[in-house]
């Protein structure tokens, strides 16, 4: 299973760290990992580089484009993709500061609509060590994919 955790960056840090996507997910992975002592350093230095995410906008956009699809369900604060013809199973929970996206394949539905969302999202498997912008995922039958 991957587990993606995808970052809204602020505009300045998207456009220093394109090209450089190693280095921003070193900090974002140090951010991760960080000492429970040093919390008030980390909570400082992820604001400077992110915006916060506007969780009821953006499930309403997901919920909105998705809900007709039989493939799609919602259960809480969750939302799933069970699609058994592509061979998707999907989870997505989103955050104030963060979105979580666990996916079993390589790919996801939900990426399409989070890159309609922002251009400055930022995804980050850090067990696996994994990581993109958004905004960069395409491959050529459109199907947008997450790197394996």
């Amino acid at each position: 299973m991957k587990v993606y955790f995808i970052f809204e960056l602020k505009d300045e840090f998207k456009k220093l760290y394109q090209g450089n996507e190693r280095i921003l997910f070193s900090i974002l992975k140090q951010l991760y990992y960080l000492d429970k002592s040093e919390l008030m350093y980390g909570y400082n230095l992820f604001a400077q580089l992110t915006n916060s995410i506007n969780k009821p906008l953006l499930d309403k956009k997901i919920y909105i484009d998705l809900h007709q699809e039989i493939p799609y369900s919602k259960r809480g604060q969750v939302h799933y993709i069970n699609n058994l013809y592509k061979d998707e199973i999907s989870r997505l929970e989103i955050k104030r500061s963060y979105i979580k996206l666990e996916t079993e394949q390589n790919f996801s539905t939900f990426i399409k609509h989070l890159k309609s969302y922002s251009s400055n999202l930022f995804a980050c498997d850090f067990t696996k060590q994994d990581y993109f912008f958004i905004s960069e995922e395409e491959n050529s039958s459109k199907e947008l994919v997450l790197n394996s």
